[in-house]
């Protein structure tokens, strides 16, 4: 049993809000909201091509590396196997997708944890959780091995992998793009490790009643900007930060209030944290994705029809206006890969991204 199995349609997106929505609308045509918003980014330091990018956070993120992977930047990938897999083959076993095999990190916390284990000052509470099958995964990565792991200690051996790549990476980095994506997130309540997904999504640990909700205020997340800016600063002293925050509404929430204004909080929680963040360093800086893809000119028309994935028009406008800022033409670039190879289990279509949180989704559906 998840803790998401017992909620009211009303606290998840599909049966919240979707279904109050006539299939019948007509779309609005409306003006490429490029037009309507120039000047909405301006960066506070430059990019380039040969700027060394690591790249992390929620499902949206995937986007920006896979267009940065695109068009040549120095978007950086160690982990991945140097042969040439489908897009779609490489998605589903975690490669690809950001600039190590972490999967998503919804939450800053994610990532300072994350960090600090790689470097040996954080020992995660109970690394490894059982699906129904019988197969463990890793608590902190559940979906990057579809197939499952058959011991605990294959989990441990490879996410000792993962961690040495993990430390070449973050130091071989001269700017962290990070989206972030939640402030709803699971913990172990004694010692405050967080797990990108609940007990019962895709695997549980051995003492599920000792994980439990939280949702983090505007505190908290600035605590975990500033511990995240500083540990980059601590190993390399030009390491910069670039934030964004995922327009993604939320699948579902525990909050106990209705899905909508859950999102709300979260989103407003996120983006205030990190503009304020922003203007009190001079080595961060924030990328308005999210202003981009929800923006009243837009009329809604950058989210596929579940109001939640951003469809691929959506996501050009995004990294077109990244791009265009930081100097690059955006109409004739050639793609490395096919974009059509983008398979995932998130977004329907060749948008499609890699999402652990869409499972709840899949799970409601099976409920209603």
């Amino acid at each position: 049993m998840s803790p998401y199995d017992t909620l009211p349609p009303r606290a998840f997106w599909r049966s919240g809000v979707v279904a109050e929505v006539p299939e019948s609308a007509e779309p609005i045509q409306v003006a490429e909201p490029l037009q309507a918003i120039q000047g909405l980014y301006l960066p506070k330091f430059a990019i380039t091509k040969d700027t060394t990018i690591m790249t992390a956070g929620s499902c949206f993120a995937q986007h920006v590396h896979r267009n940065l992977y695109e068009r040549d930047w120095a978007v950086l990938d160690f982990e991945s196997p140097q042969h040439n897999f489908r897009r779609d083959v490489m998605t589903r076993f975690g490669y690809g997708m950001y600039s190590a095999r972490y999967g998503n990190i919804y939450s800053a916390r994610q990532m300072v944890q994350l960090l600090h284990e790689a470097y040996g000052f954080e020992t995660p509470h109970a690394p490894v959780w059982q699906r129904p099958d019988g197969k463990y995964v890793d608590a902190q990565r559940p979906a990057i091995e579809p197939d499952g792991y058959d011991t605990p200690e294959l989990v441990r051996d490879a996410r000792a992998h993962h961690l040495r790549i993990l430390r070449k990476t973050f130091e071989s980095a001269e700017l962290l793009i990070f989206t972030l994506g939640l402030t709803e997130t699971w913990c172990h309540t004694a010692t405050g490790t967080v797990y990108p997904t609940a007990p019962g999504v895709i695997a549980t640990p051995t003492e599920p009643q000792e994980i439990s909700y939280r949702n983090d205020g505007h505190r908290a997340i600035m605590a975990d900007l500033r511990a995240l800016n500083d540990f980059g600063k601590s190993r390399n002293p030009n390491f910069k930060l670039l934030l964004t925050v995922s327009p993604v509404p939320l699948t579902a929430t525990a909050s106990g209030a209705h899905v909508l204004p859950a999102t709300t909080y979260s989103k407003s929680v996120l983006r205030a944290a990190a503009g304020e963040f922003v203007r009190a360093h001079d080595t961060v800086d924030y990328f308005p994705s999210f202003e981009i893809i929800t923006n009243a000119a837009t009329r809604g028309r950058f989210f596929e029809a579940n109001q939640r994935s951003v469809t691929s028009r959506g996501v050009k406008a995004a990294m077109d206006m990244f791009f265009q800022a930081h100097g690059e033409e955006v109409d004739t670039h050639q793609p490395r890969i096919s974009a059509s190879l983008t398979g995932g289990m998130a977004d329907e279509g060749d948008n499609a991204v890699q999402c652990e949180e869409v499972l709840l989704d899949a799970m409601n559906r099976s409920l209603t």
